[in-house]
């Protein structure tokens, strides 16, 4: 089954993924806090391989207010991203950037997802990002917000339809491993 939408998508495209819940196993009521606590979700270092051949850029933004909340820092931060893109790396793929936002949600900072300042620090990184022709592929409310605030278009992770409103999301898969099937 390919996407409903005719995106036709490109080496011009840019991919957006979040990390907890797309690229890992999210840890329910809890932060992922070191690498050995990092698991991926099964097949996903193969989907981003495969993703990377089809994406010029492939960016993840990920919230992690552990860092703000004193349960891990920067350092263990960068452990945890070093172990996914070795990964991704060693089955031939990429990551191109990493950003993260490591406040609080009270602290209403723009770079925490919903606002779009990962984005936008991206985009400053990256030059040819075009918002048009960006996918954020997310698992949550946040995550489609950003997307939508960004101008993306935005692939739901979930099983469940009724999760969010459909209004947010433009397709919806129950993982990374079946976007790059309908890719």
């Amino acid at each position: 089954m390919k996407l409903s939408k005719n995106w036709d998508i490109n080496k011009d495209w840019t991919l957006f993924l979040d990390r907890d819940g797309v690229i890992n196993v999210r840890l329910v009521d809890d932060y992922v806090k070191s690498p050995e606590a990092f698991e991926f979700i099964p097949g996903v270092p193969k989907a981003i391989s495969d993703l990377s051949k089809i994406f010029s850029t492939i960016v993840v933004v990920t919230n992690q207010q552990g860092i703000g909340k004193g349960l891990m820092n920067v350092a263990d931060l960068e452990l945890i991203h070093k172990k996914m893109v070795n990964e991704v790396v060693a089955l031939g793929g990429r990551i191109d950037g990493i950003y993260f936002c490591p406040f609080l949600a009270s602290e209403n900072s723009i770079l925490r997802k919903p606002a779009i300042g990962m984005a936008q620090l991206a985009k400053r990184d990256f030059k040819h990002i075009d918002f048009d022709k960006s996918i954020m592929v997310g698992d949550s409310k946040s995550d489609m917000v950003f997307g939508r605030n960004a101008g993306m278009k935005n692939v739901f992770v979930s099983d469940n339809e009724l999760a969010i409103d459909n209004d947010l999301y433009d397709e919806i898969v129950p993982n990374l491993v079946e976007f790059v099937k309908r890719v």
